[in-house]
């Protein structure tokens, strides 16, 4: 099923309403009546989109156009595959528990906050809060993949619990804060205070060229190579995220931290030899 936008509106529309649960079993027009949050109104998704055949046998909803004012699309997604044309709003693939979000474009702040599982992977760049908790709440992403080639903001993986964050451009502050256990790994330039209050986990730096600032409250602990990296980054590479044959056997400078906390995290530092 395809949801082209038609008239695009300056008051966020809240779409969660719009599942993809929704456009396997009902059609166009039932879709197309279908109640979302315009507001403080409640407005038919027809006002707003275009909608057009079935996700009845491939299990795919595609949006089409510039929806960065359209929040919560993929949100609580358990299966199938939702597809972005453009750029997607705040809140996507919030609480997602399985199933694959492709935004070909960019995406606005909280992709995949508290997510439990499936993947979502952004052509372009994302806002703050990749992968992070709600505020009041105790964890952020719990297990699953989100795959960023372009930048993104502040506080990616804030109190993340399980799961990857890869990062392929420029990271803001705060990467890692108050990480629980899962992985981050930013490959462009790094935003300062990372991995500030992390508990456990993995927060790896790829650009030798552009070392991280280490908080007082990490230690030195060695250079090694991990296998566990290897790994990841083959995995990556089968998903299509850019990867450098001389990431695969680098060696890697090891931080533990935060101290002041359990101290069982830890910050990588690709060596430029």
């Amino acid at each position: 099923m395809e949801l082209t936008l038609t008239t695009p509106s300056q008051i966020p529309l809240e779409v969660d309403t719009i599942t993809l649960e929704l456009a396997r079993e009902s059609s166009a027009d039932q879709v197309r009546a279908t109640l979302i949050q315009r507001g403080n109104q409640q407005v038919p998704l027809g006002e707003f989109f275009d909608v057009t055949g079935s996700a009845a046998d491939d299990g795919t909803l595609v949006w089409r156009g510039d929806c960065s004012k359209v929040k919560l699309i993929g949100n609580k997604l358990s299966g199938g595959r939702v597809l972005v044309e453009g750029n997607a709003g705040m809140h996507l693939g919030a609480e997602m528990t399985g199933g694959e979000i492709e935004v070909r474009g960019d995406a606005s702040d909280w992709v995949g906050a508290e997510m439990h599982g499936g993947r979502i992977q952004i052509h372009g760049n994302a806002g703050h809060l990749v992968g992070a908790v709600y505020r009041g709440g105790r964890k952020g992403m719990t297990a699953g993949e989100i795959l960023i080639h372009g930048n993104a903001g502040n506080e990616v993986g804030h109190s993340m619990r399980r799961g990857l964050i890869a990062i392929g451009g420029r990271a803001g502050d705060f990467a890692g804060v108050g990480m629980i256990a899962g992985s981050i790994f930013v490959f462009g330039e790094p935003g300062i205070r990372n991995g500030a209050g992390m508990k456990r986990g993995t927060i790896a730096f790829f650009d030798a060229e552009q070392s991280p600032e280490i908080l007082p409250t990490f230690r030195y602990a060695c250079t090694y190579e991990p296998v566990f990296m290897t790994l990841y980054l083959r995995q990556l590479r089968q998903r299509g995220f850019p990867v450098q044959d001389e990431w695969l056997n680098a060696s890697w400078g090891r931080y533990c931290g935060d101290l002041l906390e359990l101290g069982k995290g830890e910050l990588l530092v690709r060596d430029a030899a």
